[in-house]
């Protein structure tokens, strides 16, 4: 889908802010609605506390610095426009597209969202979402790096 000609690109950083605040607001809210239900930590195995941690927690943090990145280029228009090249770059649109572009990222945050919350509740599903989340991680990271050592010649 191709974004709107008319939306400015600060435009576009302030809908992607604010996309950010809600996606940090639906963190703190599935949060306390796992503590609710009764997420059993006394069944979780050593992995899946850990990889619960850092999916949950490494995300929470990768969005509030997201959410300070974007809002420090709101503020210098030379950053900004740094930005939008790198963004516009047909090498970097490349190498995301053959590597599964933006559904590949839709699926790996599905396969994170479900390992999360099985890692909570059973344990066979847990190790089965975490199986398919190592190799969607495996599949992108692989076709990223065949398909950027192929655009270089």
């Amino acid at each position: 889908m191709k974004t709107s000609t008319k939306t400015t690109y600060a435009g576009r950083l302030r809908r992607r802010v604010g996309i950010l605040w809600g996606v940090l607001a639906l963190m703190l809210v599935y949060m306390v609605v796992v503590g609710e239900t009764g997420g059993d930590s006394r069944i979780m195995s050593r992995l899946a506390q850990i990889v619960s941690r850092v999916i949950f927690f490494g995300g929470l943090v990768w969005v509030a610095a997201a959410i300070v990145r974007t809002n420090k280029l709101l503020k210098s228009r030379a950053a900004m426009r740094e930005s939008q090249l790198r963004e516009l770059d047909e090498r970097n649109r490349y190498l995301h597209d053959k590597s599964g572009g933006a559904v590949m990222d839709v699926m790996l945050l599905a396969l994170l969202f479900t390992t999360l919350t099985a890692s909570l509740y059973n344990m066979p599903a847990f190790y089965t979402a975490f199986a398919l989340l190592a190799a969607a991680v495996l599949l992108k990271g692989g076709a990223y790096l065949h398909y950027s050592r192929v655009s270089k010649e």
